[in-house]
């Protein structure tokens, strides 16, 4: 059903056929046949308006069985009337309604609306507008609270790096500064992206996509472990390079699971498998300790250090380098990703002079 170029209202359809018509656009759009209804009996209300006078308080209902519109005009019981469109006196309530007490409303049936051109154009605007907030609404709540999901999705459109990823029940928006550096993507691709962000602006829910986030990478090592979806094994750091090099730490709950193995797997297939999907971004998975010039250690590897100095005041960690690591070209090692899995900053020193490296 396309609410751009059909009537919905007025010629284009018979009375009878609104609510298969109602039922068609729910369906369409995802939301619930009443929100059309309600859209269909305001745009219904907008052009009997125009007909009987905007001044008038006329209210048109479908009838949810049978598809029927009633229209009616509406008027308070007043005492006195101050409004002689909107309101009447008391003795005339009365006569109508002997039971009319001030404040109670009294409907008069209206004959049915006959659309013209102008008047079905102006129904369908609203009908047009009033599902669309519907939908939006509808996106916004299914997706405000999947926040840290990694989706699937199939790329719409590729604009100035930029990519609109279709997820079937909403449109995402794939940045260039989310996308792995040297990655490409065209019309018609499948892509997996994590949701960092979900936003309801002025022109609708906007849902953030990432593939260089930390977190993309430890809900891929979910996906592929099962210890970790299970909780056995934590990951309790998370560090990226993204399109380089990354470095993941983990513990586990279990003294008989060996963490770091677990996510590499046989022959290194779960790791290989994020790797793939990272476009052979290099990970080393290291074991967590609580101590932090352990973890730091065991977070530089491969690379060897002579000495750590932690000084908790200034929040610092001095990492003292072996003359022969220095002298292979091994220091500093790469500084993304080593420093992002600690709260302390990283520092480099010479051994003999103390000099930063």
């Amino acid at each position: 059903m396309d609410l751009e170029n059909d009537t919905i209202v007025g010629a284009g359809y018979d009375r009878g056929e609104l609510l298969q018509v109602a039922e068609a656009v729910a369906r369409d759009k995802g939301i619930e046949s009443e929100e059309v209804i309600d859209a269909m009996e305001q745009a219904i209300q907008k052009a009997a308006r125009s007909r009987y006078g905007h001044e008038n308080d006329v209210r048109a209902e479908i009838d949810r069985k049978s598809g029927e519109i009633h229209l009616a005009r509406y008027m308070e019981v007043a005492d006195p009337v101050e409004n002689d469109a909107m309101q009447i006196s008391m003795d005339e309530a009365k006569r109508l309604n002997p039971e009319a007490e001030v404040g109670d409303f009294l409907s008069e049936a209206l004959p049915p609306v006959d659309f013209g051109r102008i008047a079905a154009q102006t129904a369908k605007q609203v009908i047009v507008q009033k599902v669309r907030e519907a939908e939006r609404a509808r996106q916004y709540n299914e997706y405000k609270d999947r926040v840290g999901e990694i989706v699937n999705g199939i790329v719409k459109r590729a604009e100035f790096g930029n990519v609109t990823v279709d997820l079937g029940r909403g449109e995402a928006v794939l940045r260039r500064d989310e996308i792995i550096p040297r990655e490409t993507f065209r019309p018609g691709d499948r892509v997996r992206a994590y949701i960092y962000d979900v936003r309801e602006e002025m022109r609708g829910p906007q849902i953030f996509l990432s593939r260089t986030h930390p977190q993309f990478m430890a809900g891929l090592f979910k996906q592929e472990v099962p210890e970790i979806y299970d909780g056995i094994i934590e990951m309790n750091a998370v560090a990226r390079d993204p399109g380089s090099r990354a470095k993941i730490a983990v513990t586990s709950n279990d003294s008989s699971i060996d963490p770091v193995g677990a996510c590499v797997g046989m022959r290194g297939s779960r790791v290989q498998a994020v790797v793939g999907e990272l476009q052979g971004e290099k990970i080393d998975i290291i074991q967590y300790s609580p101590d932090p010039a352990t973890f730091i250690v065991n977070g530089l590897a491969p690379a060897e250090v002579a000495k750590v100095v932690l000084d908790e005041e200034a929040n610092r960690i001095e990492v003292v380098v072996p003359d022969d690591q220095l002298s292979s070209g091994d220091w500093p090692p790469r500084p993304e990703c080593a420093p992002r899995l600690s709260a302390y900053r990283l520092g480099y020193c010479h051994p003999d002079r103390g000099r930063r490296i």
